[in-house]
């Protein structure tokens, strides 16, 4: 048997009345490259990433030394070379990479050139670019294979890999006298021992973790308590204005239901918490919730990270990959920004809600799928209707309830409620003693009419935190746009002010901002500094400077 002579049609052999499947003689399993990945991700977020690298690469090991054993077994070869040279082929038919031709052979001297890594791939999705290899199982595989063949312990390492940015995965193979001292921390993977080390430190690692969440959860609850006692939020949002108290009671009611609901509001005002809030109020409560920023995806990938794709239906599908529409099957999807979507885009999303089926790029079937659909955006979809820019027929099927959230200055009821529980939050954060504001700092905070809304607030309290030299935060603390606010009078139930108490309110606020310079203040007011003497003087501050 030459290795050129191995093809899937004589390795593969399918039973199904029976069940089974197998490859090169052995039962094998057919796994999603993704649910790969995702057990990949599990064992680092959990075990920490020197057990989950000792697992896998054990794993790929024993898996790398079976299949030489069933491949020397199964076939008669040319040559002992032949034999070693056949694991790489069937690696590559099983679809764990692709090797370069004329560069399969990790013994050699160039060494083993792999493309298409199937686990750099999976590790770039969950964790990014990594700083060393991460295609632990493959090296595992081929180490196995390879000392099986050989006779003797020989351990696969790489110096290049696709994970960390370089054109493709270089393997070389060396006993552990070759590779020496400078590799034995790589080596050290290979051991039992270091596995079993690796899961002690990362049990302790973990209940040490748990143990120190669960005090800050504590600490976190303290300070809340202590700063926002008076606060009652469902879930988060605080809603003491009328505005928003009617906005959530709408947002409970329409969550017992399975209608889509669009979101409106400017930016900042805490569109997608909405989102949330419905959702977890929802019967839908125990599946994903996945919010999508529509508008910063192109068209052609925004279609691919909906709906998914099949293999090579665009350069780059190396794998079918399922899409977020998918993901969020018995949950929520949120489409944020739904005003920013193409209108080729829109025909095909307008499908998706009517039918309740995707169909994935590349691919002719379609899958139903069981999800909600919410619909944010800070533009005025009606105008884009008009304009031609969006589609009536989606923005109907988008609309069936809308909750318009307020900004921030239309609801200056939650404005110290809101301000208090991001400063508390700031601080458990930051881990620093600030336990609350000074009333010029609650007086200005009012005077301000946050063009940013909610996202603004909550960045103008982190500030606070970060520079704050009190226990209180002070007017310093505040941005120098806050600082700089003037008062705005608003009449509130039986207390309204008259036009003469306004005016000296709005004239002593200016000439504080100004520091007591008249002259300033003056051109400002766009008055006479003659004017705002005698004005000072009937107010009694005629002494200021």
């Amino acid at each position: 048997m030459l290795v050129k002579d191995l093809h899937h049609e004589e390795l593969l052999e399918l039973d199904p009345e029976g069940g089974v499947i197998r490859f090169a003689g052995q039962r094998a399993l057919l796994l999603d490259a993704v649910a790969m990945g995702l057990l990949r991700q599990y064992l680092v977020e959990n075990f920490g990433l020197t057990a989950a690298r000792a697992v896998l690469t054990q794993f790929g090991f024993a898996h790398g030394w079976r299949m030489a054993a069933a491949m020397h077994k199964e076939f008669e070869w040319a040559s002992p070379e032949e034999w070693r040279r056949a694991g790489p082929r069937l690696y590559t038919l099983e679809g764990l990479f692709r090797a370069q031709p004329g560069s399969d052979d990790p013994l050699s001297k160039k060494g083993a050139m792999l493309l298409a890594s199937y686990e750099a791939e999976q590790h770039l999705l969950h964790f990014g670019r990594s700083d060393s290899g991460v295609c632990w199982t493959i090296c595992g595989l081929m180490s196995g294979y390879v000392s099986h063949t050989a006779g003797e312990e020989i351990y696969v390492l790489e110096d290049r890999c696709l994970g960390q940015g370089d054109a493709g995965c270089h393997l070389i193979a060396r006993t552990r006298e070759e590779w020496g001292n400078e590799h034995a921390e790589e080596l050290a993977f290979f051991d039992s021992g270091r596995l079993e080390e690796s899961l002690d430190v990362s049990l302790s690692r973990v209940m040490a973790t748990l143990k120190a969440t669960e005090e800050k959860l504590r600490v976190h609850r303290r300070s809340l308590v202590h700063v926002v006692r008076d606060i009652e939020e469902p879930l988060g949002i605080v809603a003491q204005s009328p505005r928003m108290q009617h906005v959530i009671d709408l947002a409970r009611r329409v969550a017992k239901v399975d209608a889509t609901v669009l979101i409106t509001g400017e930016s900042g005002v805490g569109k997608e918490r909405i989102a949330r809030f419905i959702h977890d109020e929802s019967t839908r409560a125990a599946g994903p919730f996945i919010a999508v920023n529509c508008g910063a995806i192109t068209e052609t990938l925004l279609e691919s990270e909906l709906f998914g794709h099949t293999r090579g239906a665009f350069t780059g599908a190396v794998s079918d990959r399922p899409g977020l529409f998918e993901a969020a099957n018995r949950g929520t999807l949120l489409l944020d920004e739904i005003g920013e979507v193409s209108p080729g885009m829109q025909v095909k999303l307008l499908r998706v809600l009517q039918e309740r089926e995707i169909r994935r790029v590349g691919e002719n079937r379609s899958r139903p799928v069981n999800v909600r659909v919410l619909a944010a955006t800070n533009r005025d979809l009606a105008e884009g209707i008009a304009e031609g820019r969006f589609r009536q027929d989606l923005y109907y099927r988008l609309k069936v309830v809308e909750l318009n959230v307020p900004p921030l200055r239309d609801r200056r009821d939650d404005i110290l409620p809101l301000a208090r529980l991001l400063l508390a939050e700031a601080a458990v954060r930051m881990a620093r003693e600030i336990s609350g504001l000074t009333s010029q700092t609650a007086d200005q905070l009012l005077r301000y009419d946050w063009p940013g809304n909610v996202r603004e607030l909550e960045n103008a309290m982190e500030r606070a935190v970060a520079l704050g030299r009190e226990s209180r935060v002070d007017l310093d603390d505040l941005p120098e746009e806050v600082r700089q606010a003037l008062p705005r009078p608003l009449p509130t139930g039986q207390n309204v002010q008259s036009l003469e108490e306004v005016e000296r309110e709005y004239i002593l606020a200016a000439l504080k901002l100004n520091d007591g310079n008249r002259t300033r203040t003056a051109e400002q007011l766009r008055i006479g500094s003659a004017t705002l003497y005698r004005k000072l003087k009937r107010y009694g501050d005629g002494n200021m400077v």
